[in-house]
């Protein structure tokens, strides 16, 4: 499956996401994932550590559909502390490269007060396009 990044023209870059993102193929809706493990056990209690894990997650998911990491066209994340996810921007850069490599999708990040699972601290859902032999 192939994707076209669109940035239009005269936009200064976008630094770590796509403004758009054209695909075509089978569409996969992956709800929110937050930074439990596949057992719903939290690893970590560090943003950083829950980050990477609701991505690793994510991952797994596209995965299972016959997916891989190019094939997330967007994310959506929730954080419930916005001075934590801005102190913490190079760090944010080294985990997500780790698991996304250099593969910007469309994002859109959000500060909500509160996640339903109370230890958690950021939650991320994904659509990725499949290709149609998948």
């Amino acid at each position: 499956m192939s994707t076209i990044t669109i940035h239009p023209e005269g936009w200064k870059p976008a630094k770590g996401y796509a403004n758009g993102v054209v695909a075509e193929g089978r569409v996969l809706f992956v709800g929110g994932q937050i930074g439990w493990t596949a057992q719903q056990v939290f690893e970590s209690h560090d943003f950083i550590g829950q980050m990477e894990q609701a991505l690793r997650n994510i991952v797994e998911v596209v995965e299972a559909a016959g997916g891989e990491v190019r094939d997330i066209t967007r994310l959506t994340w929730y954080v419930t502390d916005k001075q934590e996810y801005l102190a913490r921007q190079s760090e944010v850069g080294v985990a997500y490269r780790e698991v996304m490599g250099y593969h910007f999708p469309a994002m859109t990040m959000v500060v909500v007060a509160a996640l339903v699972e109370d230890e958690a601290k950021v939650e991320i859902e994904a659509t990725a396009v499949l290709p149609a032999s998948a």
